[in-house]
């Protein structure tokens, strides 16, 4: 009889062990282990990046290891030294500066590693796999397509001021960004409807490093300063929600937001939470909305097929070249975000809630 009770006692403590190693390892690694090299914690975009893909891979059954390098290069390059030391099979990278993993890559790259560059580009490597971003061209083409349409410009309306800025000139984005807003301004610009009374209108004058809000306040103090103090601006075009507001920081600062002062037309991107409240309170006028949770999930698809020994499914093999190499590169359609659709695009979606914006 205790023989009888000790081996029931073996076996239930067995079948429970089993189970809970099978616990433990459902989200422990069985099928990969990933790397995500993500540049920085101070934009929630980023974050909420790396957590969507954690937890898209875990749910899958793949073990990963999530880095933020805080905008700093050699944070990152050790970063990911660190993710090949570990033996990650794939590596995503958001780089702080596409233009300085080179060498890191090609240690991957001798170790088996694949990569796949997210949302920004890395630059001058033949041993980049695939790039998931948005249509960068038309986020630029949809920011001022918005500035067209609200000065009223395709119907001869003007002449208005306007300062162009723009996004981080170590971001290839960046100059997508630019280049697709200025295939709808320069024709302005040119015959005179749009006037940039600073006369920067090049991406090296117009440039903000690491997209930094700071920089952007402090860049139009100046541009204030010097050329608007009996002039009003009728119009920003910025490439992101950070730049849009520290610009809009810096026009409240000297008067803009009044009703004998209203804020020109202001653009932006990502949907950060800080400017979809400013859209609802009537400050920032437009953002670009890229979901970032369709991005996470397309890219973890993408490794997905790399762990499998299978072609990732890719929608462009001509727009990115790295310097190197046409990289193949899966696009998702960004939306363009006022007041008149933030329910339905940014509410409805789930993205963020009406108490969240401020939305009544």
């Amino acid at each position: 009889m205790k023989k009888g009770l000790t081996l029931l006692l073996v076996l239930a403590m067995f079948v429970a062990l089993t189970a809970c190693n099978y616990a433990e390892s459902k989200g422990s690694g069985d099928k990969g282990y990933v790397g995500i090299a993500m540049p920085t914690k101070s934009s929630e975009r980023w974050v909420a990046d790396g957590q969507n893909m954690v937890r898209l891979f875990q749910e899958r059954g793949y073990k990963t290891d999530l880095q933020y390098a805080e905008d700093v290069i050699e944070n990152q390059i050790s970063q990911i030294e660190n993710m090949i030391t570990k033996g990650v099979k794939v590596i995503v990278i958001a780089p702080v500066d596409g233009n300085t993993l080179t060498d890191v890559i090609s240690k991957a790259h001798a170790q088996g590693i694949q990569v796949i560059s997210y949302d920004r580009l890395i630059k001058n490597t033949d041993y980049l796999s695939y790039y998931a971003t948005f249509d960068n061209f038309k986020v630029g083409v949809l920011q001022a397509s918005y500035i067209e349409k609200a000065l009223g410009l395709k119907e001869g309306k003007g002449p208005f001021n306007i300062e162009l800025f723009g996004g981080s000139p170590d971001d290839n984005n960046a100059y997508f960004f630019f280049d697709g807003a200025m295939s709808v301004l320069k024709p302005y610009i040119d015959s005179g409807k749009l006037v940039v009374r600073s006369k920067q209108t090049t991406m090296a004058q117009i440039a903000t490093l690491r997209w930094d809000g700071a920089l952007a306040q402090s860049r139009m103090d100046n541009l204030l300063s010097a050329y608007y103090s009996s002039e009003n601006l009728d119009a920003v075009l910025s490439p992101y929600d950070g730049i849009s507001i520290g610009a809009i920081s810096s026009m409240k600062g000297v008067g803009y937001g009044t009703k004998s002062k209203p804020l020109p037309v202001v653009t932006g991107q990502d949907a950060e939470l800080a400017s979809i409240k400013s859209i609802v309170a009537g400050e920032q006028t437009q953002t670009v909305f890229k979901d970032t949770r369709k991005l996470a999930e397309k890219t973890v698809d993408m490794a997905e097929s790399i762990l499998k020994g299978e072609q990732a499914e890719v929608n462009d093999t001509k727009s990115y070249n790295n310097g190197v190499k046409v990289v193949p590169a899966y696009l998702l359609d960004p939306v363009s975000v006022d007041a008149s659709n933030v329910q339905k695009e940014i509410v409805d979606a789930g993205y963020y809630t009406k108490e969240e914006i401020g939305l009544k």
